[in-house]
């Protein structure tokens, strides 16, 4: 196979109204709680295949890919996290999916906005604002991460949860 997959997807709707302080440890709301099977039943369904997912570790990410996680039967192996993907800009984004493992095929990797939306606009110069449990599916044309940069990738499929609920 030629090339690269990477799905993008935003953390499902979160709970404002957790009485949690702390932004970072916000859990899922119940919209989010029925969203992210959903999507994660779309993503299989589709045929869509990862060997990797990367996750930032804020609560309603995490909750989100640990949903993807278990519905393609990844090992612990091949999940992680990465702290600077939270808060993060297209440009840091960009930087995390440059040092991803060449061994990999096809990642997911879960975050925030407006850092998902800017990411997937920067690599395919496609505009494309993801709502919450949004999946952008890319195609890399690259054999390793490090290529990619700003306008070299393909948006090939876009998918949200309003499309099944």
């Amino acid at each position: 196979m030629m090339g690269k997959k990477l799905y993008l997807v935003r953390h499902a709707k979160s709970d404002w109204s957790s009485g949690v302080q702390v932004d970072f440890d916000r859990p899922l709301n119940e919209r989010g709680m029925s969203n992210a099977p959903v999507m994660a039943d779309q993503f299989v369904e589709r045929g869509f295949t990862a060997d990797f997912i990367l996750s930032s570790p804020a609560n309603r990410a995490l909750t989100t890919a640990e949903f993807f996680k278990r519905r393609l039967g990844l090992s612990v192996e091949q999940f992680d996290t990465e702290r600077k993907i939270y808060e993060a800009d297209s440009s840091r984004l960009l930087a995390i999916v440059n040092e991803l493992d060449d061994r990999y095929d096809h990642v997911i990797m879960f975050g925030h906005n407006p850092g998902m939306s800017s990411l997937v606009n920067l690599l395919t110069d496609e505009l494309v604002m993801m709502p919450t449990c949004g999946i952008a599916e890319i195609e890399v044309p690259f054999e390793s991460w490090a290529l990619v940069s700003q306008g070299t990738c393909n948006l090939l499929s876009f998918d949200f949860p309003k499309r099944y609920v």
